[in-house]
């Protein structure tokens, strides 16, 4: 292990899973090592206990009498706060619940009086929604610096009336961002709110509304290690008081009859039907544990493990880290690369059925960032965060050298346009029974790395 990781040895929070084991093309048995929670991260451990403590209570959230729905209701509604609580919801802000940071983007699109200006840097999800939105979406083009890209937004903030700028907090990509601060400046500046899709930021970094005068937020559950499927919308009511439920059901309305209908006020006027009480209160569960670490902690573990990875790839024949902007402040644990001449999702499939590590290979749901950097042909993704620890690291970078010298242990090939391993002698997922698998991880012989 490298001398500069050594005092990133240990996560900085349990993650459920730590030690779960998995197979490997050549007899052994390792830890998983994943590197893909940019995607879906692994729960806390704090969640799953906050989440087993509530089940015996579950009951219907606002509409029953009985003991378990008022406890049901009390801990949804406590949730509510603490995840506001988590983003710096003002005075006057609504948090609203939704099932994903998607969700919670169509939900605002579909509120916003105006057009709405993204640059093409985002994730799916926070470009396709804003076409819903009255105005529609304009698609600026990024720029090859931070400050090229402000002039560029503020170029098409001066020259027409927008009533959102909708920005990522950071990249799914390279987890680089663009300054909060002097983004919503210039928005505030042409009268312009702004929304910041924190689906990435918000396992990494704090956000404030109130401190940083961002106006919107949407995050994701099961980004911030909370996987039971909750997110939330955070931010300013007015818009989201003056028009048409984004679903409409029980739970939305006050009054209804044969002609009309009288819609709720708050947040229950969005969250039609039974709330998602279990992902409610996992969220909120998972924001506690995020803020409770020292905001310089968690900066200094990402870095330290980002910061290897980049400089061990740096040194593989071929390798290549992506990055939007020359100059943007240090990234995420995010890290985006390719190697020359090597299918992204070959290299993958060999890195977990020969290294035991799972990365994300392809686009990521960002087609325009992709083909602006000129990586159409799609990458490898690894993400490093609080359940991250050295070893993680240098297992990847050891995967990488290995294949580019060559050092191979089974043929591959594609199925279904996905890579493979011929003839794999590990139990097939589709058919897996996972409690024998388990019962037979645990009984092999000591554990690899």
């Amino acid at each position: 292990m490298s001398s500069s990781l050594s005092h990133v040895d240990c996560p900085l929070l349990p993650l459920v899973g730590a030690d779960v084991t998995v197979p490997l093309v050549d007899g052994r048995v390792v830890r998983h090592v994943n590197l893909d929670g940019a995607a879906s991260a692994p729960a806390l451990v704090s969640v799953a206990e906050r989440v087993n403590a509530v089940l015996p209570w579950y009951a219907s959230v606002h509409r029953g009498a009985g003991y378990a729905s008022q406890v049901s209701t009390a801990l949804y509604e406590q949730a509510r706060r603490a995840v506001g609580a988590f983003v710096g919801e003002r005075s006057g802000d609504v948090t609203i619940f939704t099932r994903n940071t998607t969700d919670a983007t169509n939900l605002l699109a579909g509120a916003v009086p105006g057009r709405v200006l993204v640059l093409d840097v985002e994730h799916h999800a926070n470009l396709l929604p804003w076409r819903r939105s009255l105005g529609g979406c304009e698609v600026i083009g990024v720029q090859p610096t931070v400050a090229a890209s402000l002039k560029a937004l503020a170029s098409a903030l001066s020259s027409r009336q927008v009533a959102l700028v909708a920005v990522t907090g950071a990249s799914n990509v390279t987890g680089e961002s663009l300054p909060l601060d002097a983004l919503v400046d210039l928005a505030h500046r042409y009268g312009a709110r702004v929304f910041v899709d924190g689906a990435q930021l918000l396992a990494h970094r704090g956000l404030s509304l109130a401190e940083s005068g961002v106006d919107y937020v949407a995050f994701s559950g099961h980004k911030l290690h909370a996987p039971f499927g909750a997110g939330a919308l955070v931010g300013r009511g007015d818009w989201l008081e003056g028009v048409e439920p984004y679903l409409a059901g029980g739970g939305a309305v006050r009054r209804i009859t044969e002609d009309e209908v009288e819609w709720t006020d708050g947040p229950a006027r969005h969250e039609a039907g039974t709330p998602n009480l279990i992902g409610a209160v996992a969220l909120a569960s998972a924001a506690e544990a995020l803020s409770s670490l020292p905001p310089e902690r968690v900066a200094a573990h990402e870095s330290a493990l980002r910061s290897r990875l980049v400089e061990g790839l740096a040194d593989v024949p071929g390798a290549e880290v992506a990055r939007i902007w020359t100059d943007s402040a240090e990234p995420i644990g995010v890290v985006t690369f390719r190697v020359e001449g090597v299918d992204p999702g070959l290299l993958a499939a060999f890195l977990a059925a020969e290294h035991g590590v799972s990365v994300r290979d392809g686009r990521f749901c960002a087609h325009p960032l992709l083909d602006r950097l000129g990586w159409g042909e799609g990458a490898i993704r690894a993400s490093v965060g609080v359940g991250s620890q050295a070893e993680d690291v240098e297992r990847l970078l050891d995967g990488v050298r290995a294949w580019v010298s060559g050092e191979r242990s089974a043929e591959y090939r594609r199925e279904a346009g996905v890579w493979v391993v011929a003839n794999d002698p590990r139990p097939t997922p589709a058919s897996l029974d996972v409690d024998r698998l388990v019962a037979t991880a645990a009984a092999c012989a000591p554990v690899g790395v």
